[in-house]
């Protein structure tokens, strides 16, 4: 018999819960994990701009103490050796926080809970991902940062406003990232990445060292290879602290449990119906909606079409975005150094005052209570269902370049039908995931989204799971 040799597995490659396997095994070494990490951003970084900053030594010296730690016979965490990159915006000590741009220039004096959860897990931060300024946009283009690409396609982008975590991940530079989510910002760059990205419910994630993130609509949160590995993660980082003015309700078993769990027969509903008037979704993706909706019922759920009657939610969102952008402008050390369209977006937001923001807020509970219809009892106003499925985006992904020229207004048109499908769940608080369904003719990957009730993310992460099992996804 013909022997043959095993193949060696570059660590780069592997998901997260398979290298802390590895590593906790004895395998490999949190050392080797971050050597490959960085051999890999070395080669692939320079060609997609998705790192802002490479801690290298930090990272070297944090996994030696992590192998230190492990053959001194302390128990490892559930991250243990992992290198895990952080969006601009969150603090990472050490690291000027810049928001995507110049406005600030002095190293931030310690992590945010976020990141100081990862690193008790046991994760390296191995860097900081590119962002456009303040997370405005769904393209990561910025007059500090350059350009960031797509690994599937460098013409392309890889969106926004998480763009440099999506194509670390997607290049297989960290098989973590964490990003935020304000309107689309985890999920638009996970569907044109080809990556899982659930937005969790507002308030599962603390948002310290802030009280809130962009007053309701934003979120923390990671951006993987598959689903499990969110779920690992998101184990680590939910929960609040005492500073936080969102909060959400335990949930009744981990996220990770929930990974592993066969849904069981749910109800699910699909619309290709876009929450913003006048936007089609491109066909591929309602291809993909229908598809989906047919292997679910293939897989034994309960599966209709149904009319979500969607709320506007302009009067929430609007607000929302500009107090947003103004908080995080104002805090600025040199608001000076800030993009001009980005000083037109805080002129343009003169208006919102503190008390237009609680105005906008409690729309948003309003906004939150009608969407939510369509999950109550079918024997009421709503249609009885478990799970929504839509689109993940509008168009098809566009070519680098969108940020070029153009004020906010024109921005804001550009990025109104990429958002159509993924704003709404910022302001009802419902968490909701980009699950991947293939590649394109265009060779780009094609996403749906999950829209599940709020703080119900188990059922999310067990159907998004069957669905990978069912249908695997592949990395470019």
């Amino acid at each position: 018999m013909r022997r043959t040799e095993p193949v060696e597995v570059n660590l780069a490659d592997l998901p997260a819960s398979d290298l802390v396997r590895r590593i906790t095994s004895r395998d490999a070494t949190a050392a080797d994990a971050v050597e490959a990490s960085l051999e890999r951003i070395e080669r692939r970084n320079p060609g997609l701009n998705a790192f802002s900053v490479v801690l290298a030594e930090q990272a070297r010296a944090d996994a030696a103490r992590l192998d230190a730690d492990l053959a001194a016979g302390q128990p490892p965490g559930p991250l243990h050796g992992v290198p895990i990159a952080i969006k601009e915006e969150i603090d990472v000590v050490g690291c000027v926080t810049t928001f995507g741009g110049r406005g600030n220039s002095t190293p931030a004096a310690r992590d945010s809970e976020v990141v100081a959860r990862l690193r008790r897990a046991g994760a390296v931060i191995i860097g900081k991902t590119r962002m456009p300024e303040f997370g405005q946009w769904p393209f990561t283009e910025s007059v500090d940062g350059g350009i960031t690409r797509n690994p599937w396609d460098r013409s392309y982008t890889p969106g926004g406003s998480s763009g440099g975590t999506a194509a670390a991940v997607a290049a297989g530079m960290v098989p973590v990232a964490i990003g935020g989510d304000g309107g689309g910002s985890i999920r638009i760059p996970s569907a044109y990445c080809g990556l899982y990205g659930l937005k969790p419910t507002r308030g599962r994630v603390t948002s310290d060292p802030m009280p809130h993130l962009w007053w309701a609509l934003g979120t923390n949160g990671p951006l993987t290879r598959n689903v499990l590995d969110s779920a690992l993660v998101y184990d680590v980082i939910r929960g609040n602290l005492a500073g936080d003015r969102f909060t959400a309700v335990e949930p009744a078993t981990t996220f990770v449990a929930a990974a592993g769990a066969e849904p069981g027969r749910l109800r699910i509903g699909w619309s290709v119906v876009p929450v913003t008037k006048g936007v089609k979704p491109a066909p591929e993706h309602a291809a993909a909606v229908r598809e989906t909706a047919q292997l679910l019922a293939d897989l034994g759920h309960d599966v209709r079409e149904v009319d979500p009657a969607y709320p506007d939610p302009t009067t929430a969102f609007v607000p929302q975005f500009l107090g947003g952008v103004r908080t995080e402008a104002d805090a600025m050390e040199h608001f000076d150094r800030l993009e001009p369209r980005t000083r037109e977006t805080y002129r343009l937001g003169f208006w919102v005052s503190p008390g237009i923001l609680e105005k906008a807020l409690a729309a948003g509970e309003r906004i939150s209570e009608r969407a939510n219809r369509i999950f109550a009892p079918s024997t009421g106003a709503g249609e009885g269902i478990d799970v929504l499925l839509t689109p993940a985006l509008g168009p098809r992904p566009r070519r680098v370049g969108a940020l070029n020229r153009g004020g906010t207004l024109t921005m804001a048109v550009r990025s109104r039908p990429v958002v159509a499908w993924t704003a709404l769940w910022n302001v009802t608080g419902n968490p909701a995931a980009s699950v991947p369904t293939g590649i394109a003719a265009d060779g780009l990957p094609v996403a749906v989204q999950l829209v599940g009730r709020i703080a119900d993310e188990v059922t999310l992460l067990s159907l998004s799971a069957q669905l990978e099992r069912a249908r695997p996804w592949s990395m470019p």
